[in-house]
């Protein structure tokens, strides 16, 4: 969803024309960079390969193409190590004029600077491919190019939203989102986060494994009693998926795959029983008292009618409509007791900082809303974060690890 929205408003605010420019310029950086490269009969748009030996470089190959990868790093820009003689290079909208040239330095080029190479720059991408009908032609594309109207723009959008300061928001879990306005800004236009390539070598990230990861890893066990904190899942509702999965893993792994029964409170999220599903539990509802918390006689008689395939209870605390309910030990015991684990929901786990601990309560593995307790992006698969807390005996069973494998050094 933020993504989503950051694209429209991304074209919103630079319209067709904008839009075309950027497109425009992106490629005719790559195709004057593979032109001088000697790159021809190649149909892209901003990427493209380099054989190293069919570009008049001398060398032994795959000893040419890591001297250049080692240059390349050592100039500030990576390039793809295909194979052994080829090379993958890519432009995006950051590239300029320098670093053109810069790579050019780099591969020996010798010929025409960048200015004359671009007046007789070609096009790499066929006629049969290149849009000719129009493109955002609603108005909201062609109307808010400059500042204070796209200020205006997003404020008439905002008034027609119920938000924190306008009314209250009926589900009380969400409400903390008002606390991540101040606090967006920095990760999305900080140079030194917004730059980070998705796969970096493993030397070029230390600042976000070691400093931003490995240290909120440590924070979060501090913060949930947990043993472990897997930073895997990119959302509250990819964290639910990833800790449903670990559970069914942990019990398949222990002879216990016919374990099949979820059990959930009618007051819990809509995502508890649809994640539920999307694991192959089976969901069985408990009920609620007259004040909505969970009837713990009730979830007696079907964590009892239903022990031999009990896999786990979803359980959100504090509950969905703010409350810490006073029999959440028991509900826990009752689970464990019947061979069942305790996925406690950690949408509110903001209200718990500091006052308790999901893994003290009895919890063995919790979701974190990072964008509701510590006000980063919200999560929808992108740039949020919905890590999940795990008890030892889980931890195997975890999502592997989110980093992509090293480089191969040069």
């Amino acid at each position: 969803m933020l993504l989503a929205n950051i694209a429209g408003m991304y074209a919103v605010w630079h319209g067709p024309k904008g839009l075309r420019a950027i497109a425009s310029r992106i490629h005719r950086l790559a195709a004057l960079l593979a032109g001088a490269l000697g790159v021809t009969g190649r149909d892209f748009f901003d990427s493209f390969e380099l054989k190293v030996m069919r570009s008049g470089i001398p060398g032994d190959g795959a000893g040419e193409t890591a001297k250049i990868i080692q240059a390349a790093v050592a100039a500030g820009y990576n390039l793809r190590r295909v194979d052994d003689e080829t090379l993958g290079i890519s432009v995006d909208e950051t590239t300029t004029r320098e670093d053109v040239a810069a790579l050019l330095k780099l591969f020996g080029h010798t010929g025409a600077p960048v200015e004359a190479l671009d007046a007789a720059r070609p096009c790499a991408i066929p006629v049969t491919l290149q849009r000719r009908e129009p493109i955002l032609t609603h108005p909201v594309f062609n109307t808010h190019h400059t500042e204070h109207g796209m200020l205006r723009y997003l404020k008439r959008l905002q008034n027609r939203d119920l938000a924190l300061d306008h009314a209250m928001i009926p589900l009380g879990s969400c409400t903390a989102e008002a606390q991540r306005r101040r606090r967006d800004d920095p990760g999305v236009v900080a140079r030194i986060f917004a730059r980070c390539i998705p796969s970096p070598r493993s030397t070029q990230a230390q600042g976000y494994v070691v400093e931003l990861i490995t240290g909120l890893e440590n924070q979060l066990k501090a913060i949930t009693g947990f043993d472990a904190v897997c930073m895997q899942p990119n959302s509250g509702a990819q964290g639910e998926y990833a800790g449903l999965v670990s559970i069914r893993r942990f019990q398949e792994a222990n002879g216990q795959g016919e374990r099949n029964i979820c059990l959930i409170p009618k007051s819990a999220h809509g995502t508890n029983p649809a994640t539920a599903q999307m694991c192959g539990l089976e969901v069985v509802a408990v009920a609620c008292d007259d004040s909505g918390n969970v009837d713990v006689a009730d979830l007696k008689t079907k964590a009892a009618q239903h022990a031999a395939n009990l896999s786990c209870l979803m359980i959100t605390y504090p509950s969905t409509h703010g409350v810490f309910e006073e029999s959440v030990r028991d509900i826990c015991a009752i689970v464990h007791a019947h061979g069942g684990q305790v996925y406690m929901d950690g949408a509110n786990l903001n209200a718990q900082v500091g006052l308790c601990r999901p893994a003290d309560i009895g919890a063995d593995v919790s979701h974190i809303n990072l964008h509701k307790t510590f006000a980063i992006p919200h999560g929808g698969g992108g740039p949020g974060m919905g890590p999940i807390g795990l008890k030892s005996h889980l931890v195997p069973f975890a999502p592997g690890h989110f980093l992509p494998s090293p480089q191969p050094s040069p």
